[in-house]
């Protein structure tokens, strides 16, 4: 299915759309919640606060997908259709943060950006996840060698080739695919475990509300 759907795209758009949803991703998931995760803590701002600090244990996923697709695990790809979904939940899902933000005054600049920001995430995510989808056919141990998965894995490889610089001058050591790989399940088991704790503990005591979580 997923290849009957990419093939109707020639293969340079493909990989050009690829590279939007990176640089996409890099904008709303990484840029912009940093920058309003500082202006929300220098403002004192602390529903914005508890919710970009929500957003960045969510959105860590999407870092554990990098680590893992630099090792070209299939695993990554599946994480790429679900981290962008999950991320846009945790903007959302809050009903007490929801009704603090919504006192917020519209006019003024930290609650407006949020307000745009979250709206513009949240679309990013869902399109994204949906592109995403296409790269499933990736699972496949046949097909990972082709241009259209490579196209998925030349992000993770080439962040990766910075680190690895960084990581031999400042430790003299060697940060390999297989160790990004590593770090990335370990990443992903806390994750798990992390989400597992909440929906099992938390959720069924204190539902959509935010509090300290």
């Amino acid at each position: 299915m997923a290849s009957s759907r990419t093939a109707v795209v020639p293969e340079p758009l493909y990989r050009s759309l690829v590279w939007l949803d990176v640089r996409m991703g890099v904008l709303f998931s990484l840029g912009l919640p940093l920058v309003l995760l500082v202006w929300a803590a220098v403002r004192r701002e602390q529903a914005l606060v508890r919710l970009l600090g929500l957003y960045w244990k969510v959105a860590s996923l999407l870092l554990v997908s990098t680590l893992l697709l630099t090792d070209r695990r299939p695993i990554g790809f599946v994480l790429l259709v679900i981290a962008p979904l999950l991320v846009a939940c945790s903007l959302w899902f809050w009903v007490d943060l929801n009704e603090e933000l919504a006192d917020l005054p519209p006019w003024r600049p930290l609650p407006l950006t949020t307000r745009i920001w979250r709206w513009s995430v949240s679309f990013w995510a869902v399109i994204s996840a949906g592109f995403s989808a296409m790269a499933l056919n990736c699972l496949d141990a046949g097909a990972r060698a082709t241009p259209r998965c490579t196209a998925w894995m030349e992000a993770p490889i080439g962040l990766h080739g910075h680190l690895e610089r960084v990581f031999a001058f400042v430790f003299g050591g060697q940060w390999t695919p297989a160790v990004a790989a590593f770090i990335g399940y370990l990443g992903l088991v806390a994750y798990a475990v992390g989400l597992l704790q909440w929906l099992l503990v938390r959720l069924p005591r204190v539902g959509r509300v935010a509090g300290d979580f």
